[in-house]
Formats: structure tokens, sequence, C-alpha cells
């Protein structure tokens, strides 16, 4: 029996979790708190497509009770994951695979890249190289979660939309772990495409994410108001275009323009992004992976980022005005 446990399940892992439980195939939840009391007494609960179901994954709060895992799910903030480190040690073998399913550039990110950046660290997200030695890039498997859920109440997930989670090995292979898991989400209802070229992918989320989360936070916009006003859209898209042109640099294709990128965000209507949820819930922002870690990376490939730099610099200070009350 493969063994699975998701770490952060919070409204992604949750999601994924439960999916897995009601397909058949057990999966242990790492979670604290109200949360993890919730799941222990009444189950965890997903609503999804007007139905509601009850299922009963293994719940801990010490990794240690359960040792190392086949399949380490981690769904948590980016920046979050340096203070869970000692927590993860316990479920990392020889022969785990770290699930990476985190929004953002990645501390694995120039792991098997080729060219002049393979194996560079990228200090915004991996300082000192701490992710890379407690994390082996060469047990990462590689995650775009594009599924849309919140944690309703303590235990409860509810689902919104989107079904897929797009696997891939940085280094492009078709492996046999990455099949298996492919495999076990299809079998819970989900779609998990194995791509080659898992960064291509990565981008076009990203593209979105780099604009639209810090333009949000700074302005208290919902999504379809901060494409539909002319001055924010321009700032949007100009961040965009930067970016577009450090990840061309890096070896990147784009499947699509960047305006129709912009269509695909104003299409989602009035939501609110993670980073403006975040700040109105006192919450840190999950600002390096999303954007900083590319204005890093500019300076590697030479491109600039006047806009970018900008947005980041008063997203920054947004944040820790917001953090010091």
């Amino acid at each position: 029996m493969t063994s699975i446990c998701v770490f952060g399940a919070g409204a992604i892992g949750g999601l994924m979790a439960a999916k897995l439980e009601m397909a058949g195939t057990p999966v242990t939840v790492v979670a604290r708190g109200p949360h993890y009391e919730a799941m222990r007494a009444k189950g965890l609960v997903l609503k999804s497509e007007g139905t509601e179901t009850v299922t009963r994954p293994k719940v801990a709060t010490d990794p240690r009770e359960i040792g190392p895992q086949d399949y380490l799910v981690l769904t948590l903030k980016a920046h979050s994951l340096l203070p869970a480190m000692a927590q993860l040690k316990p479920l990392i073998g020889p022969d785990t695979t770290i699930v990476a399913a985190i929004n953002g550039v990645p501390w694995w990110y120039t792991y098997k890249l080729g060219g002049e950046f393979e194996g560079r660290s990228i200090g915004s997200v991996d300082p000192g190289g701490a992710l890379t030695a407690a994390l082996p890039p060469s047990q990462v498997l590689g995650s775009i979660v594009y599924p849309a859920a919140d944690v309703v109440e303590p235990g409860v997930i509810e689902h919104t939309y989107g079904d897929r989670f797009t696997l891939g090995e940085p280094d492009g292979s078709r492996s046999e772990r990455a099949g298996r898991l492919s495999e076990l989400l299809i079998k819970a209802g989900l779609k998990a495409p194995v791509r080659p070229r898992i960064r291509d992918e990565l981008w076009v989320k990203l593209w979105g994410n780099m604009a639209f989360n810090p333009v949000s936070a700074l302005t208290g916009g919902t999504l379809d108001k901060v494409i539909a006003d002319p001055g924010t859209h321009a700032v949007c898209r100009a961040m965009m275009v930067e970016g577009q042109a450090v990840a061309e640099k890096l070896g990147v294709k784009f499947a699509l323009t960047v305006d129709k990128r912009i269509a695909g965000g104003a299409e989602v209507g009035a939501h609110k992004t993670s980073m403006l949820q975040d700040l109105e819930r006192g919450r840190p922002l999950e600002i390096e992976a999303l954007l900083g870690a590319v204005v890093e990376m500019s300076e590697w490939v030479g491109i600039d980022m006047p806009i970018g730099r900008a947005v980041l610099a008063l997203v920054r200070q947004r944040a820790e005005t917001r953090a010091n009350g």
C-alpha cells in the first residue's frame, strides 16, 4: 500500500486528502489546533458540487508518530516551509517523493534546469540553502495547483472550482513515481497530467500571481476591479511583460499571450486574491515566492524590472506595516 501524507491540510491539502480517501486511498494528514480537533472528532468534511461528504483520514499532530512516507505532499504557503523543517524531517526517508504543491517560484527551481543557472540558490525563497538541504530537490516532484477551496470552519473544506494538479519532474522525465501519483489522483476524480516542461506551466500561473496578488493587496481591489481599472490593469500588464522577459531568458516557453492570460484572470470575477485574503486576516504575505524571486532572477539574466521592483518595495512595506499593527 502506498503511504501518502498531506502536510498543511488546509483548503487545498484537505481537498486532496478527502478526494483520495473517498477513492479508497488511505491518507494521513498533519494538522493542528481547532482544525485537527474537528477532523479527529468528526472527520474531514468536503463540500463540493452541492454534495457534502465526510471522510476519515488518519489525523496526527506529531509527524514522529507517522514516519517516512512514499509521498509527502506539501500544501503550505511557501514562507511556512522553513518554520516547518523540524516537523517535516521524520516524514522524509531516502525514497520519499516530496510533492511540492506550492505557489510561486519553488526552492527546487534551478535543479536540473540546465545552462549557467543550474543549481543556483534563490535566496528569496531558500535563504542560505536551508530548504535545499532539508528537502533534497532530487526527491521533489513539482505540482501546479489549480483548484480553489477554503476552510469554511474547522474540519470543513468548501471546494468552489478547479480539479487539476499538474505534475512534473524537474528534469522533464516521465518517472514511475509521477505516473503512480497521477494514477491515484485520477482515480480520486482529479485531473493529474504529467508534463515534461513543468516550469512552463508553473510560469503561466505565476505570471498572474506575481502581478494580481501584490496589486490587489496594495489596493484592496478584487481581481475583476484590478483588471477592469485602466491604471491597475496597466501596472499588472507591465509587470507581466517584465516577468515574461525573465522567464524566457531562463528557457521558458509561453503558450499564450499576456493579454490572453489577463483575460483568463478577468473570467474569475470578483475574487479576492490569496494575498489580499492573508492581509485582511493578519497573516504573513506570500511575497517572496510570487514576486521577490522573480525580481532576484531578473538580476541573474540582466533584465530590468522597474515596475516589478517598485511594486515589490511597496507590498513589502505594506506587509511590514500590517504586521506591526
